[in-house]
């Protein structure tokens, strides 16, 4: 939130600290765009130089905001990729047999290395419970299934560690799509379902098939318009339905935890969120469908009142995982 002309509020920030992060944001929106430029899917070496100039950008703007959030964070080494453990100081000591896996978002594309461990860090702190953020492997290098099957290894480590019912997966965007899509391999590999799932902004639908991809073009001021290369990019060739590409075509029925999904009005991705709550529902899964207003895609930024209303702060985890 804002109080009088230009002070911000919402964080404690240190002198200098306001300037690094707005040069960070004025440095995406100018040069290099969160919306990713049309770059025909086939031409990875551009794609390259854009996942490069835009991490630069990313990793600035998750430091600042986890500095509220303090933590140490260590390192697990999986097969493929690096897996972050974040002790909170929140962390509480009823909590000490559960665990957040965060899946972190960005297009499926953008969003690794210590940016996905700064993401699980604020989930982490606000819950009280440790964390840990999987730095998936991503394209233009690793497309589909690359990413996902490292995710499908975080969880399993985690289950060797862990009892199920302690683990709750969360994600934003297209890592709620890789949430989704985790929990739907890992079962179908014989591993049981996790205690709890948390869907931000879901893009679950691959396909584009809702109507908000076009209703909400403009007004969303994070997406602003569909991605097809992007999509092209990260699916590999596969089929765009897939449930493990668009788990929302999935068979829920089979298995799937209690899940709480969060939208808003201007976010182009409500559509597919919705279809989501609709498929779990009609599947027989316990599941929530928060839809707040005027909210775009990716939340409110943490500067706003209805941050912490249920449904946007994840402090309902504990209870349920």
């Amino acid at each position: 939130c804002v109080q009088g002309k230009g002070v911000v509020n919402s964080i404690s920030m240190k002198e200098g600290e306001e300037k690094f992060v707005r040069e960070a944001l004025n440095g995406l929106s100018r040069d290099f765009g969160i919306v990713p430029p049309e770059i025909p899917h086939t031409d990875k070496d551009r794609w390259r130089a854009y996942v490069a100039a835009v991490e630069a950008q990313i990793v600035k703007v998750s430091e600042m905001r986890a500095r509220a959030f303090p933590a140490k964070i260590s390192e697990h080494r999986l097969t493929h990729c690096t897996m972050y453990e974040i002790e909170p100081a929140s962390l509480r000591p009823e909590n000490a047999d559960k665990a957040i896996l965060t899946i972190h978002g960005g297009a499926f594309i953008v969003g690794g290395g210590m940016s996905a461990a700064y993401i699980g860090q604020t989930y982490a702190s606000l819950c009280g419970i440790r964390g840990y953020s999987v730095d998936y492997r991503m394209p233009p290098d690793h497309p589909f299934p690359a990413g996902l099957d490292d995710c499908v290894e975080a969880y399993a480590w985690l289950l060797e560690r862990y009892r199920p019912e302690r683990i709750a997966l969360e994600g934003g965007s297209a890592g709620a799509n890789l949430v989704a899509a985790t929990i739907l391999k890992a079962r179908d590999e014989g591993l049981p379902v996790p205690g709890a799932a948390s869907l931000h902004t879901a893009g679950v639908d691959m396909t584009h098939a809702g109507d908000t991809l076009t209703t909400n073009q403009t007004i969303d001021v994070v997406l602003r318009k569909p991605q097809p290369e992007t999509m092209l990019l990260y699916a590999g060739g596969h089929d765009m339905a897939h449930p493990y590409l668009s788990p929302v075509f999935g068979d829920l029925a089979k298995g799937f935890p209690p899940t709480i999904l969060v939208s808003g009005t201007r976010d182009m991705l409500l559509s597919p969120t919705v279809m989501m709550h609709r498929a779990l529902r009609r599947a027989g899964v316990e599941t929530e469908l928060h839809v707040f207003e005027a909210m775009p895609h990716g939340g409110l930024g943490g500067e706003s009142p209805e941050v912490h209303d249920r449904g946007v702060s994840p402090k309902w985890l504990p209870v349920r995982a």
